[in-house]
């Protein structure tokens, strides 16, 4: 994603986060891609376009967290990230994020409306308690297609 590619690409994803939706990046450098294959990147925002492939995959790197913060409104904890999802199979048109806790499921998030076709899916995540996660606990993220394959993974505290 270079020059006029990121602001499209940029201005996709501000058009999609506000619709709620996730986008896909059919664009991405296949170097980037490959260096993060199967793994889904958690970040505060989106991280910022590199002028080579070497500096995308550090801005990628440097951008990534293991633990995100909750704000608390009215006795519920909610947590809202960014993710990017570097695929290990592509062709669902909707997937769905599973929160593990062990060997059990706590929480799920279906993501609808995907293009099919893309290596790379990006967006963002709001979740609360009320939707089964405790603060202070470490969670298995597991994005999943309709047949139950894990297409991309990552571990998560939420504070």
């Amino acid at each position: 994603m270079r020059g006029r590619h990121l602001v499209i690409s940029l201005a996709a994803s501000l058009l999609a986060a506000a619709a709620g939706a996730s986008v896909v990046f059919a664009d991405m450098p296949r170097s980037v891609v490959s260096a993060f294959r199967g793994q889904l990147v958690i970040s505060q925002d989106a991280p910022q376009d590199g002028k080579s492939d070497k500096d995308m995959i550090a801005l990628i790197e440097a951008a990534r967290v293991k633990e995100v913060a909750g704000t608390t409104a009215q006795s519920i904890t909610n947590w809202r990230f960014h993710y990017m999802a570097f695929l290990t199979k592509t062709g669902a048109p909707e997937l769905t994020l599973r929160f593990r806790n062990g060997g059990r499921v706590a929480a799920t998030k279906r993501l609808t409306g995907l293009n099919p076709s893309g290596p790379v899916l990006t967006g963002y995540v709001a979740i609360t308690e009320a939707e089964g996660l405790a603060r202070g606990t470490t969670y298995a993220l597991e994005l999943a297609d309709g047949k139950n394959n894990v297409v991309a993974k990552t571990t998560l505290a939420l504070k």
